[in-house]
């Protein structure tokens, strides 16, 4: 009497265990239908496993594809009769009749069996689920997919091999359908839906999702998930209706919920603290889903967050797969597996951003306010080394808050590394930390103050005009919040225009103020922010303010007439874009939380609308006989023996600005300097220099106004 045998497991590993029911069931069926394949093909081919002395559990040898095509119609009726009458086949079918685990209770979130529930699988959808699974978590299945795919390089089941196994081929096709839940939650390989190859598509799965269908009870969210903690005082104050939309929408597919913030804000933590509002976890993702892939990866993410019951936080800036359409804006973000319900934080510093987005399924963006001077001085003291215990670092704490606008995590990350300087924080410090944390990119270059106040030769005026402005700069703190103007002024800071000729001192002054005050000086150049693209300039403009509003820094835009014009007739787009550009810039100029200088030749050129606008104005006259007589004299090197020089001549006859002042000087250095001679600079040699100096501003001087040195300035016949 011979023994059936017993019940194979679920899968061709035989340690491994399935501890969900319903998993184990169809992982089994998968397992037993493949082997009644393997039964198969060792009969259609006219061998048995017997004959191979080398191993008698060797797999079928791979045949002549097209002949084994063929052979599907061909033999099918001999399968039939095989299935039927064969002891082993017979037996693997009649495990395979066997029904799947009824109800047995609450199913584990995720798992496979909440997984048929949640989307109401058939058998056959179960079974499919099942096939896509079963290459990831049994490593032997490979070698046996690929006898059945008649194939040694491919191990992983397609639809076609699916069709062979399944009882009913035909219901197959429906699977391949884009909108099937199992292709839409991301599930099974997209792969299926659209591709030329239908039925030679492999079913794929990732292997997270693996995971997490095959789970027997909840715990903690596996990578590259990590739950977020609420930061509930940096809640919007339209927290309220933004609960409500969140509780209202329709859950069928993908939301994506935008939160508008400034750089170094907690907005996962405003995400978390909104979701559970609603009560739902947030979780973020510790990848960056960037360039070739990042759809792939985004989906994946997306399917493991519904699996796993939590909503996902993700930062704009990190999720990107391709350029912008039209080459010029921020990159477009891939928008895979629509039809997943979970909801999508998107935390973004620019509200220029949500176009990045899709709008049929997104709620309208939630807008955290900036902290306040207050709240950055409560974090300074909480955070900072020293902090409440020294007047003196308390002082420079509470500047600190008004002067640098950065958020609590920035902060954090910054007293984080001032604890481990390991000795007494000093003032100077907590503004470097402050500072190196500021980019401004590659819109602005950095310039290293030469000048201070004593280097200046202005008139009375100009020179009480700029004390004017370093003392406003000094006061800001104690005006806004001591005297309580910040509400009325927004906590502004303070704008000016310097106008002049080229060389009469602008950009010196500039360096001069930031000598003073010991802040960062950044030049902008204009030209290079004016964009001839319409619209492009105004993008630049606010990706440059937004870097440097969190931090105490002189914006100086030199050359300021590449911008500003005389508002005339608008004729086209570009005229109406032009004046939109202007006033953009001052509009952000009166906003900006430190001081920006507007530099321009041409103030006779710019509409008093916009004149009105700005704090200062200086004008920068040419300097007068005395201020040219003091300018030359300065301008001599240190070191250098000037005694030969007639000062006082060359600042009556010679009406120059400063800095062609000093061009001249150092024209004159490098045409008299040898290598080893003495340092010396001569009258013939600095009235030779004059006359190249003319010759470059292309302006001409009479021969007499050289005097005695006429002959000096005659050019050779």
């Amino acid at each position: 009497m011979s023994t059936a045998p017993p019940i194979p497991p679920e899968t061709f590993l035989p340690t491994l265990r399935v501890g969900d029911a319903l998993a184990a069931h169809w992982l089994r069926s998968v397992t037993l239908r493949l082997r009644r394949e393997v039964a198969w093909l060792w009969r259609e081919r006219g061998m048995a496993p017997s004959d191979n002395s080398t191993s008698p559990e060797a797999l079928p040898p791979i045949a002549e594809r097209l002949e084994s095509a063929l052979d599907l119609s061909r033999h099918d009726g001999e399968k039939r009769r095989f299935l039927a009458q064969d002891e082993t086949a017979a037996y693997l079918s009649h495990l395979i009749a066997k029904p799947a685990p009824s109800d047995q209770g609450p199913a584990v979130p995720g798992s496979f069996t909440w997984v048929a529930r949640e989307l109401k699988l058939s058998d056959l959808e179960c079974f499919l689920l099942a096939l896509a699974l079963s290459p990831v978590v049994d490593s032997a299945a490979g070698p046996v997919y690929a006898a059945c795919l008649n194939d040694a390089t491919r191990q992983t089941p397609t639809l076609a091999l699916a069709q062979r196994l399944w009882d009913r081929p035909a219901e197959i096709l429906a699977l391949a359908n884009p909108a099937h839940p199992l292709l839409t939650h991301g599930l099974v390989s997209s792969a299926l839906g659209g591709t030329t190859q239908l039925w030679d598509a492999p079913l794929g799965m990732p292997t997270m999702v693996a995971e997490a269908l095959l789970r027997t009870r909840s715990g903690e969210l596996p990578p590259p998930l990590v739950a977020l903690s609420p930061e509930a005082e940096t809640l919007p104050l339209e927290v309220d209706v933004a609960v409500a939309r969140l509780r209202s929408q329709d859950r069928a597919g993908v939301r994506w919920a935008p939160i508008v913030g400034s750089r170094g804000m907690a907005l996962g933590g405003v995400a978390a603290a909104l979701g559970e509002r609603i009560g739902m976890r947030v979780a973020a993702t510790t990848s960056t889903m960037v360039g070739p892939g990042a759809d792939v990866w985004l989906a994946t993410t997306l399917t493991l967050a519904w699996l796993h019951g939590v909503a996902l936080y993700i930062e704009i800036d990190r999720w990107a797969t391709a350029p912008s359409p039209d080459g010029h804006g921020s990159p477009a973000v891939s928008l895979p597996l629509a039809g997943v319900p979970v909801t999508v934080f998107v935390g973004m510093t620019d509200r220029g951003q949500l176009k990045r987005l899709p709008t049929g399924h997104t709620l309208p963006p939630v807008h955290v306010r900036p902290s306040t001077y207050r709240q950055r001085l409560e974090w300074w003291r909480d955070h900072a080394p020293g902090g409440r215990r020294d007047v003196e670092l308390d002082a420079t704490l509470s500047d600190c808050a008004r002067r640098f606008r950065h958020e609590k995590g920035t902060i954090l990350g910054i007293c984080r590394d001032l604890h481990s300087l390991g000795r007494p924080l000093r003032a100077i410090d907590l503004t470097q930390a402050c500072r190196a944390d500021v980019d401004l990119g590659d819109l602005a270059q950095p310039v290293v103050p030469r000048f201070s106040e004593a280097d200046l030769m202005l008139p009375p005026k100009q020179t009480r005009q700029l004390q004017e402005i370093i003392r406003a700069m000094r006061m800001l703190t104690t005006v806004h919040y001591d005297w309580g103007t910040e509400q009325v002024w927004n906590e502004s800071g303070l704008s000016a225009l310097f106008a002049g000729p080229p060389g009469t001192g602008k950009t010196m002054a500039a360096e001069v103020i930031a000598h003073e005050l010991g802040l960062p000086l950044t030049r902008i150049d204009l030209s290079q922010v004016v964009n001839k693209y319409i619209g492009e300039t105004e993008k630049n403009l606010r990706r440059l303010f937004d870097a440097a509003e969190a931090s105490d820094v002189i914006l100086f835009f030199d050359e300021a007439d590449s911008l500003f014009g005389k508002r005339t007739e608008v004729k086209d787009a570009h005229d109406r874009y032009a004046n939109l550009e202007v006033s953009y810039l001052l509009e952000r100029m009166e906003r900006f939380k430190g001081l920006a200088i507007l530099a321009t030749n041409r103030k006779k050129d710019l509409d008093e609308a916009f004149l009105r606008r700005l704090r200062f104005l200086i004008d920068f006259p040419l300097p007068g006989v005395d201020e040219r007589l003091r300018i030359w004299r300065q301008a001599i090197p240190p070191g250098v023996d000037s005694e030969a020089i007639d000062f006082p001549f060359l600042a009556q006859r010679f009406p120059v600005a400063g800095g062609h002042i000093r061009s001249i000087v150092f024209q004159a250095c490098l045409q008299t300097a040898q290598p080893s001679g003495p340092r010396r600079l001569t009258m013939e040699s600095i009235v030779a220099a004059v006359k190249r100096e003319y010759d470059k501003l292309d302006r001409a001087v009479s021969l007499e106004k050289y005097g005695i040195y006429a002959s000096i300035a005659q050019d050779p016949s």
